[in-house]
């Protein structure tokens, strides 16, 4: 980190909207190969009032600044001093985001490697909770001479650079700086600001192309570190090469936490059917093998399994369905792969017919991989029982509820809560109140089943997530 040109920077601004707020004092450190090269700060005049909360926080009055040059006015000295150079501020996505904005209004573009100092306390000292700049001058033992005030939290952030490098090594700050930056490139159809709003969060994202058609759905439970991921020039897949030449809009969604990402990205993958999105789209040749064993004379003891497709797949009786297939022939082959695994018999199985009546034997048992079922060597009964246990590590889980329940998943500051009302391993919607929850089990359509749907949820119903619980609906 400090063997490359940096600028340490901290503002003083009239509230936390970049957009509509204003910038009270910026104050800029320069290092350069880990030697201090310049201080520089000064108060700006919002042409906003700054408000009382604020003035009694930071000490900067509306008189202080009643004098004080504009940004306009000072923003052909600012941006050398940040042109070229590595951008670190505590919570860089606000400092950032603020003079983007302000040189924006001047009709400049501002670009810049930008390294978040809370991001790389965090990735060096992952064993404390807390990354605060008061909390960072306490375990570091280090002092603030003007405290919310630009210059001087520009210094300490200087300051806990030179105790990170000592304490951490300079090749561990190094590496961790390498992760954190990455170079992100706007692609040529976005607005220069198309990164700024995307939160931190989980949740859904989307980009659109020409005419506004669907490029691609993804998720993360850090929406913007993932979309600008995809405009990184230092590991671009082909994929997103495409995308970077044919989007023009980013859009997203945000969730209470990865599972709503989870469903909510398949849901809208089926839905809309993005250009570049594959493994979720849907597949209307889904199937599965039904093979219920009764274990009676007159049950399906030596019948074949059949093919259920997916129009059959009714959830309801899983329990009797074996794998969930996206086609007929992968089922097929399957189904084979366990008969020569096990050496059951292709004829019984109902992938084989007899080449003579009620006496053939079947290919693989004349090639001596069938225990020969075919021809009376093994009771039907006992081919069965070896079926059954050679199938149960396909079956398909039976729904472990009664009927409808919701999965309530919260954010991690416990501000939001999402409640995803499910039946059957079908995914009914989502809904954020105990009304509409109510609402929602009101709605009797029957529902859909969808074997991604159903994967994510067998795996979090298992093992619910922290945080995670369960509401059970009143039928």
């Amino acid at each position: 980190m400090l063997d490359e040109h940096i600028v340490f920077v901290d503002l003083e601004t009239t509230g936390a909207t970049a957009t509509h707020d204003r910038i009270t004092e910026i104050g800029v450190i320069e290092v350069n190969h880990g030697q201090l090269i310049s201080e520089w700060s000064t108060l700006v005049n919002p042409g906003m009032s700054i408000p009382p909360m604020i003035q009694a926080l930071t000490g900067i009055t509306n008189a202080m600044v009643a004098s004080a040059p504009s940004f306009a006015e000072i923003q052909r000295a600012l941006l050398p001093r940040l042109k070229g150079k590595l951008f670190v501020a505590h919570n860089a996505r606000f400092d950032y985001g603020f003079l983007k904005n302000e040189f924006r209004r001047c009709g400049v573009t501002f670009n810049a490697r930008v390294l978040c100092s809370v991001k790389l306390s965090r990735k060096l000292y992952p064993q404390h909770a807390r990354h605060n700049l008061d909390t960072l001058l306490e375990r570091h033992e280090l002092a603030c001479e003007a405290r919310h005030r630009a210059l001087g939290d520009a210094r300490v952030l200087w300051l806990l650079a030179q105790k990170w490098t000592a304490e951490r090594g300079a090749a561990a700050v190094k590496a961790a700086v390498d992760v954190l930056v990455k170079t992100q490139t706007v692609p040529v159809g976005l607005p220069d600001l198309a990164f700024d709003n995307i939160p931190e969060t989980p949740g859904v994202y989307l980009f659109y192309g020409d005419n506004d058609v669907v490029l691609y759905v993804g998720k993360s439970i850090n929406i913007r570190s993932r979309v600008m991921s995809h405009f990184s020039g230092d590991h671009r897949v082909n994929k997103d090469m495409r995308i970077a030449r044919e989007i023009k809009r980013i859009d997203w969604k945000q969730t209470a936490g990865e599972l709503g990402a989870l469903l909510l990205e398949s849901k809208l993958v089926k839905q809309l059917a993005p250009v570049h999105n594959r493994q979720l789209r849907r597949n209307s040749q889904l199937c599965a093998w039904y093979w219920a064993d009764t274990g009676g004379a007159d049950g399906n003891i030596g019948h074949a399994p059949q093919i259920a497709t997916a129009d059959d797949i009714d959830p309801a009786r899983f329990g009797e369905l074996y794998g969930l297939f996206r086609s007929r022939a992968t089922a097929i082959e399957a189904l084979r792969e366990i008969a020569a695994t096990h050496g059951l018999c292709n004829i019984l199985l109902g992938l084989e017919k007899r080449t003579a009546p009620l006496t053939g034997a079947c290919f693989a048992h004349q090639i001596k991989r069938c225990r020969g079922a075919c021809v009376g060597l093994e009771s039907h009964e006992q081919h069965a029982l070896r079926l059954k246990q050679a199938l149960s590590s396909m079956r398909t889980v039976p729904w472990p509820f009664e009927g409808r329940i919701a999965i309530r998943e919260n954010t991690i500051d416990g501000e939001c809560t999402d409640l995803h009302v499910l039946d059957h391993w079908c995914y009914l919607g989502t809904v954020r109140s105990e009304a509409e929850l109510h609402d929602l089990a009101e709605v009797r359509t029957a529902p859909v089943f969808d074997v991604d749907t159903y994967k994510i949820l067998k795996r979090y119903i298992t093992k619910p997530p922290h945080g995670a619980s369960i509401v059970r609906i009143a039928a």
